[in-house]
């Protein structure tokens, strides 16, 4: 499949609507948004995944981990498995693109009627469930949850669902199997994307390196891409403000090494703007806006819900469950005996109130971590474990299986014969997020886990468990040690949905209210996933916040006064075919000196009396070389830039540059033996002004040992409205430098071998020049 993100010099200065996120809310928005003929640009923190290339085994899931607590950070800034460590509670999301639909296990079940009789919602929204019956009517034709085919294509009964019919009996509780957004048939999908058929794996909440779940990725970002939407990965939103009438998106790119550098933040524009980062990267943008003087309701952060979620293990059970997921199929045959993460459900809602009620789920542990699970389980059954049975013979052989698995790995023994359960309900949503000391979101819940929901869930799980002879173990951070610590994968809340700002951080619509009281909202700022959710929903929560968001994108267009179409047109059979893309490098550099407005013929002069007067310049750009052989061969030897630059004399704050061109090593058509790097890019300005920059290093073997001189130091034009405004000069100083040289990285590669095989083109290109003209 080929890659849905652009490069980030493609980037324009200007977008209709920038969404920022590509969970489900995201994802409709940006799918529905172009399909209505407005431009579309998404922004995702993460990077791009295509099927084959999630981590398949510890080491690369390691490198994808980011462990976020308070202003403490580990592991990569856009990880793709994101924990975030709270004293109370602490959350697992996604952090790619396609949200966490890449990791979560695709469970498309509805929520409890009753869950939106509640007045906690806006009046209007409890008024309208028959839009978001539709919006959920919309989200499955495109996401397309279907049940496992027990029995049927050559699948067969799982293990695992087997005993959650045991333990279903036993409890004389609903069991049914459940609607999941995988795919069990080969074939091109609604949007012109292939998929294969599910192989039963069960590594879907490491990503599926198949391709058969229905994720975003699969869906809706494709639709997207069909109707002309342009999508960036890598570019973390910081925050947003209202400037000239427009919103301004200030974002980091974190593929580009411009942190080391201390750059300013890079930013581009928008008529509207969609915030749909998930209810803690919602919150915190909304949080960091605040900061920079937006004016919000003071819900901000309030409301926060884990969705009751509550994680336990019935370790060591009697019957086999075959939990541990596989990467290739371990027995050899086309679909393996693991199954789907989820595939079935123990549902007492029906018959309990809705305080009381709990949806229980079976799962499975992904291949990567198999290793760890044998000591872990072990550890975790003595910790905070229970025996549901009792006698001589079954101590015997629990203690036989537990021998097996230390000996013959997770796949045999008392790991094979574990259960993994993931609960939901309902807890009282009274968490609340605030910015820590490196502004980013921290989670405060006191007591939590004290709730007598957990009880109750503990309760029912251990009759769960004793219906298979298992040892019930408690997820071993929900202990008196521990605090009764809890971990959710369904965040919810933080910009909840009210009728007024007293009650809510966005309408009923999902647009920011403006000011802390009174329904005066800014019409073009919205926020569109699960942080608009005023309470948790007591079951898995995607197919509900798909309903809320196709609901509200439906009014926004409305709104807009365009129409959109739900058909799913013709897509030529090789659309999402791979592109042959090939090795390229990148770079990033800084350069900082003077520049003297109103100099127009003399470049030394603009620099010393820039110095005088106090007007530098300083520039930080990202140099992409997209085929690295073509841009040898190339006379022009051009590649593309985007950055930002600072000149107090043009404008107070950093000025955007885009579609900037970059030439390396071209020849001087007005001087024999002489080479020149041009650099040109138009500037966008706070005020809105446009300037269009040129510069060159003039490379020529002049007296003297020059050439750090020369391939340093850069003389600049500046031009408003094609005349030319000012001259000056840049150098590159040697510790900038150096930092450069850490930038350098391949583009388009997928081994290490030929990224540095790219990487070594540029440089004997860069060093042959060089030497040709000094030597």
């Amino acid at each position: 499949m080929r890659r849905l993100s652009k490069p980030l010099t493609e980037m324009k200065p200007h977008y209709e609507v920038v969404v920022v996120g590509s969970g489900y809310g995201g994802s409709i928005a940006a799918s529905r948004l172009s399909r209505a003929g407005m431009g579309v640009c998404l922004l995702e923190k993460g990077k791009e995944f295509t099927p084959g290339t999630f981590p398949n085994n510890i080491k690369e899931a390691k490198k994808e981990m980011q462990f976020n607590k308070k202003s403490l950070q580990i592991g990569k800034q856009n990880g793709l498995y994101d924990f975030v460590l709270g004293d109370d509670i602490s959350v697992f999301k996604g952090c790619g693109l396609g949200g966490t639909s890449l990791v979560n296990a695709n469970v498309s079940i509805e929520a409890d009627p009753r869950v939106f009789e509640d007045k906690i919602w806006p009046e209007e929204l409890r008024n309208d469930i028959g839009a978001i019956n539709e919006g959920i009517e919309r989200a499955r034709k495109m996401l397309r949850p279907n049940p496992y085919p027990e029995g049927r294509d050559g699948y067969p009964e799982l293990a695992k669902t087997r005993a959650m019919r045991i333990s279903a009996k036993a409890l004389k509780r609903e069991f049914r199997m459940l609607d999941i957004n995988v795919n069990f048939s080969s074939g091109k999908n609604n949007v012109g994307v292939y998929q294969p058929r599910c192989k039963s794996c069960g590594d879907c909440v490491t990503g599926c390196n198949l391709g058969a779940k229905n994720t975003t990725h699969m869906t809706y970002l494709p639709d997207s891409f069909n109707h002309g939407a342009e999508i960036f990965v890598e570019t973390g939103v910081h925050h947003v403000e209202k400037v000239n009438g427009h919103w301004k998106i200030f974002f980091t790119a974190y593929s580009t090494d411009r942190d080391k550098f201390d750059a300013p933040l890079m930013s581009i524009t928008a008529d509207n703007v969609i915030l749909s980062a998930g209810a803690l990267g919602s919150t915190e943008i909304l949080m960091r806006s605040k900061k920079y003087g937006l004016e919000v309701s003071e819900m901000l952060g309030k409301r926060f819900s884990g969705n009751g979620d509550f994680l336990a293990f019935g370790y060591n059970n009697d019957m086999p469950i075959n939990g541990i997921g596989r990467p290739n199929s371990f027995s050899g045959a086309e679909i393996d005996e693991i199954g789907p993460c989820i595939t079935s459900v123990i549902d007492t809602r029906k018959e309990s109130s809705l305080e009381d009620g709990m949806t229980i789920e079976e799962g499975s542990i992904p291949s990567p971590i198999k290793d760890l699970m044998t000591p872990a389980l072990f550890a975790f059954s003595r910790l905070t474990g229970r025996d549901t049975d009792r006698g001589f013979k079954d101590f015997i052989r629990e203690k036989w299986r537990e021998v097996t698995s230390f000996f013959r790995g997770p796949y045999w023994g008392s790991v094979k014969h574990t259960q993994v359960y993931l609960v939901m309900a309902n807890d009282d949503g009274m968490g609340s997020m605030h910015l820590g000391k490196s502004d980013e979101a921290v989670i405060e819940w006191k007591d939590v886990g004290r709730q007598k929901i957990f009880e109750k869930i503990s309760e029912q799980l251990h009759e769960v468990s004793r219906a298979l002879g298992g040892r019930y173990v408690r997820n071993p951070t929900w202990s008196k040690l521990m605090n009764f610590d809890l971990m959710t994968v369904h965040p919810l809340g933080g910009c909840v949905m009210g009728d007024t700002a007293k009650q809510g951080v966005v309408n009923h619509k999902g647009q920011v209210y403006n000011g802390t009281e009174g329904s005066k909202v800014y019409k073009s700022l919205y926020v569109m996933d699960g942080a608009v959710f005023s309470r948790s929903v007591g079951t898995n929560p995607l197919l509900t916040i798909s309903g809320i968001s196709e609901r509200n994108i439906a009014l926004m267009i409305e709104d807009n006064h365009r129409e959109v179409s739900y058909e799913f047109p013709q897509i030529p059979d090789d659309q999402f075919d791979d592109l042959d893309l090939k090795p390229g490098v990148q770079f990033t550099e800084t350069m900082t000196g003077y520049f003297l407005m109103g100099e127009t013929d003399d470049y030394d002069k603009g620099y010393s009396l820039g110095k005088e007067s106090d007007s530098p310049f300083e520039f930080t750009l990202t140099i992409q070389v997209d085929d690295i052989e073509d841009f040898i061969i190339d006379k022009q030897h051009e590649a593309a830039m985007i950055g930002t630059m600072t000149a107090p004399a043009l404008s107070s704050k950093p000025l955007m540059a885009f579609n900037g061109i970059f030439n390396l090593f071209v020849d001087d058509a007005n001087r024999e033996g002489c080479k020149k790097m041009l650099y040109k890019a138009d500037l966008i300005s706070e005020e809105e002004k446009a300037y269009r920059f040129e510069g060159y290093k003039e490379i020529f073997d002049d007296k003297g040992f020059d050439v750090w001189q020369d391939t340093t130091t850069l003389f600049i034009d500046v031009y408003e409205a094609e005349k030319l405004i000012g001259k000056g000069k840049l150098k590159i100083k040697v510790m900038d430098f150096k930092k450069q040289l850490t930038t350098m990285t391949a583009l388009n590669t997928n081994t290490k071998a030929e990224g540095l095989k790219a990487q070594a083109k540029f440089g004997k290109f860069f060093a042959g020049n060089v030497y040709d003209s000094y030597c």
